[in-house]
């Protein structure tokens, strides 16, 4: 895990997961370092519920149970309490893992703080189908929709370890995976107050979890920096 400031970037928040804590003990266990989006809340879909007991971590990793209980698609989106609150520009990194579990995704954001959208941008990044590739996505400032973005490829897939860093500063973004920069955007970068979130759902596509369908998805570390120029 990072632990020193670099060039450009103070290092203000860090989570290695050192602390356990059980099934059903998520947020409030670590309501200092941590919050959730709330039960019974719908994911992006609406096929899913926001659920953060299903959060637990042991054994230094942060994991996600996705799971169906009760006919209800069990997601979470885990948010770090960095100091301040929002930040405008920033650096964010998270080493992670995830089962192929069908039906499931991931989109760790940065989500702007006046829930304006898609006026004020999002950052993606790693987002895609837990059984499909990782990608990285900018939806511009000023934007009149969805679409109106730049789209990155990694290449990869979830099933091994990786480390995902957004590097969001004035005049571009850079995205940065396992130590190589697979794109940087440079126009109308999202210039508002932003928070991260480490929203685990249900696929946008239709594509409904089967009630069988139950896997994990584990993080390692995660680090934030302020910018710093």
């Amino acid at each position: 895990m990072p632990t020193t400031s670099l060039p450009g970037w103070n290092l203000v928040f860090t989570d290695d997961f050192t602390t356990n804590v059980a099934l059903g003990s998520f947020p409030s266990a670590v309501s200092t370092k941590w919050s959730a989006y709330p039960s019974p809340w719908k994911d992006t879909s609406r096929n899913g519920t926001y659920s953060p007991e299903i959060v637990s971590f042991q054994n230094g990793v942060m994991d996600i149970w996705l799971h169906t209980e009760n006919g209800v698609h069990k997601v979470a989106a885990p948010l770090p309490r960095v100091p301040g609150g929002d930040q405008t520009y920033g650096r964010y990194a998270v080493r992670f893992k995830a089962d192929p579990v069908k039906g499931y995704k991931t989109a760790w954001l940065l989500w702007p703080k006046s829930n304006v959208w898609p006026g004020e941008g999002e950052i993606d990044f790693p987002e895609g189908n837990l059984d499909g590739s990782i990608w990285a996505f900018m939806h511009r400032d000023n934007a009149t929709s969805g679409s109106d973005q730049d789209a990155f490829s990694t290449g990869a897939t979830y099933s091994s370890w990786h480390t995902a860093i957004i590097e969001w500063a004035p005049s571009s973004i850079r995205f940065i995976f396992d130590d190589r920069v697979i794109g940087t955007s440079t126009s109308r970068i999202p210039n508002s107050p932003m928070h991260w979130v480490l929203q685990t759902e249900t696929r946008l596509d239709g594509t409904v979890p089967a009630d069988s369908a139950q896997g994990h998805v584990q993080i390692d570390w995660v680090a934030v920096w302020s910018y710093a120029p």
